[in-house]
């Protein structure tokens, strides 16, 4: 038995020692909780959390977020709104059986001192091991926000026998942290789907679909787009799932025909296998194909002055928070025909979809904004209009909080 399995295996023994608990019904709305968030990116907290943290202690609940690196901003941030911070080990990817089971017990350990009435982890590693934990303790209303099922899950991850093996184990402990759970949140229909058919969630248990993580429209005003040129966006971490490859590749197609075009490139490095590295970005700039922004902490000014926001990702995604961000601004999309990525455009509306990995027709996407000047702004317009109906994070944080039975 490798490690990885032991935690689900001490997690099902602790289990299995509690009697079985009434239905959901018996626990009615309370006027405060203490509630735990947890994370697998401290950043993300604030990038994605914040108006949903700030509403919950606005409604007299007790707030904790839980996440691994430590980040004064923030901290401090979190602590602005009345929040308190804790930090955990996680190793944010990878299969690392000693670092998950440590997660695991300091989760345990964590919530077994401060008493958390609810726990709601997002991502992966957090769902499974927050999940397990809050589950030995008998914690009751276990909420999960389902951003993205992980890469293992994609076509992208592989078929091979070990990336089976893997995707077997991660159903396993899904199905063990998920179960009983008082409500499942996603993103897209095909996680949800991959949730029924591989029988995550107990009899009679459905989950729950939102429009991703939702943008404040108000912090991402409309911008109307700057004339006397076309400058096109990616906003990505450097990855090669995330189609920054097949960015520059079409990148040069149009540039033969339109050499005025230009492309720009914002994003950090990251330690995953299928990053892009940093020499790969310098031959890419010294070429004089691509501008690399760097990274920003604001990245208003950047979606501000591009024409054009381009995401040809093929990474398992929930819903992209760079297109939500992008729409909210006012952006014509180009993405590809994807969950996720699909579910913020309506093609030939407010943007365009391509196959993910078809150069050519990633190609023929941005090339049609230079014949015709007039159709970023027409579709940046449409844009702005599906970010007010769709993904207001306000509206977007109601459906969360009815979910999780939360008074405001």
């Amino acid at each position: 038995m490798n490690l990885v399995e032991q935690v689900s295996r001490t997690a099902t023994e602790q289990i299995a020692g509690q009697s079985a608990r009434p239905a959901d019904a018996a626990y009615p709305p309370r006027q405060k909780r203490v509630i735990a968030v947890v994370a697998s990116l401290t950043a993300s907290l604030v990038i994605f959390r914040l108006e949903l943290l700030r509403r919950m202690v606005a409604a007299g609940h007790d707030v904790i977020a839980f996440a691994p690196e430590n980040d004064q901003r923030v901290e401090r941030e979190l602590a602005e709104i009345g929040v308190r911070f804790v930090r955990i080990p996680m190793a944010r990817t990878g299969l690392n059986p000693l670092e998950d089971i440590r997660t695991f017990w300091s989760l345990r350990q964590h919530f077994k001192r401060l008493k958390p009435d609810m726990v709601l982890p997002y991502t992966m590693k957090p769902i499974i091991y927050a999940g397990l934990a809050a589950r030995t303790l008998g914690i009751k209303e276990r909420c999960f926000l389902v951003t993205g099922l992980g890469h293992v899950f994609s076509d992208a991850g592989g078929r091979s026998f070990k990336a089976l093996a893997v995707r077997q184990l991660c159903v396993r402990l899904y199905r063990s942290a998920l179960k009983r759970a008082r409500v499942v949140f996603v993103y897209n229909d095909a996680d949800a789907e991959d949730i029924r058919r591989y029988r995550m969630l107990g009899d009679g248990i459905s989950p729950t679909m939102i429009s991703g993580s939702g943008v404040d429209l108000k912090h991402f005003a409309y911008a109307r787009a700057p004339r006397g040129g076309l400058v096109f966006l990616m906003i990505a971490r450097l990855l090669r799932d995330k189609g920054v490859v097949e960015y520059i590749e079409a990148a040069r197609i149009v540039r033969r025909t339109f050499p005025e075009a230009r492309f720009q490139l914002l994003g950090h490095f990251d330690c995953n296998p299928t990053a892009i590295s940093r020499e790969e970005i310098e031959g890419w700039v010294g070429e004089g194909i691509l501008e690399y922004l760097g990274t920003t902490n604001d990245v208003r000014p950047c979606l501000s002055a591009c024409n054009v926001f381009v995401l040809p990702s093929y990474y398992r995604e929930g819903i992209p928070r760079s297109i939500l961000e992008a729409l909210a601004i006012g952006r014509p999309v180009i993405t590809t025909d994807l969950p996720g990525c699909r579910d913020t455009v309506q093609p030939g509306v407010n943007g365009m979809t391509v196959k993910p990995l078809d150069i050519v027709a990633l190609a023929d996407a941005m090339a049609s904004f230079a014949r015709d000047p007039d159709l970023a702004e027409k579709m940046g317009k449409r844009s702005r209009e599906l970010a007010e109906t769709k993904f207001d994070v306000h509206m977007i944080n109601r459906t969360l909080f009815a979910g999780m039975r939360l008074t405001e």
